[in-house]
C-alpha cells in the first residue's frame, strides 16, 4: 500500500472502502484478516469483472459457466469470505487447505499465516487451477500449493504430519470427509449442503465427532466430482420454474408442469413479519419436521407470466411429490407493534399457494409447519448441529433430524 492518499477510482481506493466496510459490518473482526484483505489486490484474481464489482462487499464474482449459464466457478462475496476466514481461527505458521480454488482466497490466507505456514489449494476444474496457479505467482503467493485433483482425495498426499490446523471449503458440499486430514484443535469451515439449504458452519472436534458452530446462511456453487449434490430437479414453465429436492421418489417434471399451469389453493397463516425481517429459522424448522421439503427457484427473466409468487426472491421453501408441490407466499398485512402513531406497519403475511393433486394436502402440511413454528420456535436460537462419521453411533435428537451421507451423519437438534 503506498502512503499516498488514491483517487477514487484506483484498486487501492475500493481496496481501502472494502476493508472499511467489512470491519464496520462486522465480517472483519481481526486485525490480520484486515491486513490480508487491504494487501491482496482482488481485481488481479477477477479480471472479468468492473473493478467496482470485484469489490463490492456483497458480490459475487462469476469466474465460469456451464452449457446452460450456470455458475460453476466464482470468487466469493468478501463479506462472507472474511466471515469463513474470521471462524477458521487462522494464525501466523498454521498449515491450511482449501477445497475450491480460484486464488483469491488462498492468498488472503498466505497473508495470515505468513512465510512459515502452509496453504493447499484443491479444485478439479484444470482451468481454475490454471488460472489459480498463475495469478497467485503474478501477485506474489508462488508458495501457494494448487492441485488439480477431485476434493474427497486430492489433498491426502500434502497432508502435514500432524495434519491440517484448518480446512476451509469453497464450494457447496453435501458431504464433509475431510475431518480424517485435521489436526487436535483445528478447525473445517463448510458451507454444508443437507436437504437443499447451505449453512456455512464451523466444525470443532468433540469426542467421536464434531460440533458445529455458527451456521450462516450462504450460498455456493455446487461441488462436483465424486462429492456431487444427490438430488433431483425439475425444470417447468419453460425454465421459468425450477423444483429442487433431496432424494425421495423420482419427480414427474411432465406432472409438475401441468400442476404449475392447473387451478391452485390457497390458505393465510396468520402469522406476519415485518418488512427486512428475517425468517430464516422457518427454513429450519420445516426441513426438520417433513421430509418432502425442497425449494422452488423463480427466474424473473423466464417467469414474465408470474405464474408463482414465492415468499423470497431467488429460492423459497416448498413441500414437494412427483406430482405435486407447495410453497411459502406473501401478502401485505399489518404487524403489530410498529413506530407509527396506529401502534402498527404494513408488513407481510405468509401464506401457502399449493398446486397439483396432492397440492391441498402438502399446502396444509405446509401451513402447519408455519403455526408450530411461530408458536413454539420462532424466538429460538436455532437448531444445533454435530457431525459424526458414518461408521459412529449417532444421538437421535428427541426434536430434530439426522441427514444420512455417504462419509458423515449430520445431526440437527432443537432444544
Amino acid at each position: 500500500m503506498t502512503a499516498d492518499a488514491p483517487s477514487s477510482e484506483t484498486p487501492d481506493r475500493l481496496r481501502a472502502d472494502m476493508v472499511a466496510a467489512l470491519t464496520e459490518r462486522g465480517s472483519i473482526r481481526s486485525p490480520e484478516i484486515a491486513t490480508a484483505f487491504a494487501r491482496v489486490p482482488r481485481e488481479r484474481f477477477a479480471p472479468e469483472a468492473p473493478l467496482e464489482a470485484a469489490y463490492s462487499v456483497q458480490d459475487v464474482v462469476v469466474t465460469k459457466r456451464d452449457d446452460v449459464g450456470r455458475a460453476t466457478s466464482s470468487i466469493s462475496a468478501p463479506w462472507l469470505q472474511a466471515e469463513m476466514l474470521e471462524a477458521a481461527g487462522l494464525f501466523p505458521g498454521a498449515k491450511v487447505l482449501e477445497i475450491g480454488s480460484g486464488g483469491y482466497n488462498a492468498a488472503l490466507i498466505a497473508e495470515v499465516v505468513g512465510p512459515a505456514g502452509l496453504v493447499v489449494t484443491v479444485d478439479i476444474d484444470p482451468f481454475i487451477t490454471e488460472r489459480a496457479g498463475r495469478f497467485l505467482a503474478e501477485t506474489g503467493y508462488p508458495q501457494v500449493t494448487v492441485v488439480l485433483g477431485d476434493a474427497e482425495d486430492a489433498a491426502d498426499g500434502y497432508v502435514p504430519v500432524e495434519g491440517f490446523d484448518a480446512i476451509l471449503v469453497t464450494v457447496g458440499a453435501w458431504d464433509c470427509p475431510w475431518g480424517r486430514l485435521l489436526a487436535v484443535g483445528g478447525r473445517m469451515v463448510v458451507p454444508l449442503v443437507f436437504g437443499t439449504i447451505t449453512r456455512s458452519i464451523t466444525f470443532v472436534r468433540e469426542g467421536d465427532g464434531f460440533v458445529g458452530l455458527d451456521p450462516t446462511v450462504c450460498g455456493f456453487v455446487a461441488m462436483q466430482g465424486a462429492g456431487v449434490h444427490p438430488h433431483q430437479e425439475a425444470v417447468v414453465a419453460d425454465g421459468g420454474v425450477r423444483l429442487t429436492i433431496e432424494g425421495g421418489p423420482e419427480l414427474d417434471v411432465g406432472a409438475l408442469d401441468r400442476a404449475l399451469t392447473s387451478s391452485r389453493v390457497e390458505a393465510w397463516t396468520g402469522v406476519t413479519v415485518r418488512r427486512g425481517e428475517s425468517f430464516d429459522s422457518l427454513n429450519l424448522w420445516i426441513v426438520t419436521m417433513d421430509e418432502s421439503f425442497g425449494m422452488i427457484w423463480r427466474d424473473w427473466e423466464r417467469d414474465g407470466g408470474r405464474v408463482v409468487e414465492p415468499a423470497t426472491r431467488w429460492y423459497c421453501p416448498a413441500l414437494i411429490t412427483p406430482d405435486s408441490f407447495a410453497y411459502l407466499t406473501l401478502r401485505e398485512a399489518p404487524v403489530d407493534g410498529g413506530a407509527g402513531e396506529r401502534g402498527w406497519e404494513l408488513g407481510w403475511e405468509l401464506g401457502v399457494h399449493g398446486h397439483g393433486p396432492g397440492g391441498a394436502e402438502l399446502m396444509r402440511r405446509l401451513h402447519g409447519h408455519v403455526r408450530t413454528w411461530d408458536r413454539d420456535w420462532r424466538g429460538h436460537p436455532g437448531p444445533d448441529f454435530a457431525l459424526y462419521p458414518a461408521e459412529v453411533a449417532v444421538p437421535v435428537p428427541a426434536v430434530g433430524r439426522v441427514f444420512a451421507k455417504r462419509h458423515t451423519r449430520l445431526v440437527m437438534a432443537w432444544a
